[in-house]
């Protein structure tokens, strides 16, 4: 018997001695191999073509308007509302003053991206469309454009903070 005073005798039998064969005993299952009896093959029927094959692909044709059209390239026309919302943001904060005006000339700036948007479609469409005969599959152009525009309305905000273009200046004047 195993000696009690160690914690770990108590879970611990002792066994009798096995006798070790030189080869090893085939196991009759092998881990991960399954054993699989080839099935009857039954008679296919044989292939008999019909003679109309596959139909020829229906022309493109504009089928109106396509709402999954307008959301591809969308980050860029966010990102730039974004941008020019944290720094009108900074403006309005800054002029100490009642923000009805401020609000009123975001609102503003939003409703004539929108316009730009909308004008950088209806020419996308007359050139790259009718024009071209190209095939538009995204808005990335139009959201592109736009968020430059908003980016660019940003930067005239702050171009309008007094301590913004105070510490701009500063910083000019390092180099």
């Amino acid at each position: 018997m195993t000696d009690q005073t160690q914690p770990w005798a108590e879970r611990t039998v002792d066994m009798p001695p096995q006798t070790v064969e030189m080869r090893p005993q085939p196991h009759p299952y092998q881990r991960g191999v399954a054993q699989v009896t080839p099935r009857k093959s039954e008679p296919v029927a044989p292939h008999e073509p019909t003679g109309t094959g596959w139909p020829e692909p229906e022309p493109y044709t504009r089928q109106g308007f396509d709402a999954r059209q307008l959301k591809r390239g969308g980050e860029w026309s966010v990102l730039g509302g974004l941008w020019a919302f944290v720094c009108w943001g900074i403006w309005a904060i800054s002029s100490r003053g009642d923000l009805f005006g401020p609000v009123i000339t975001f609102v503003l700036t939003l409703c004539v991206a929108v316009g730009l948007f909308a004008l950088t479609r209806t020419v996308g469409r007359l050139v790259l469309e009718r024009q071209l005969g190209r095939v538009r599959r995204s808005a990335r152009g139009a959201h592109l454009l736009t968020g430059l525009f908003l980016a660019g309305v940003g930067i005239a905000y702050l171009r309008q903070t007094e301590w913004v273009m105070d510490a701009w200046n500063w910083v000019r004047g390092l180099f």
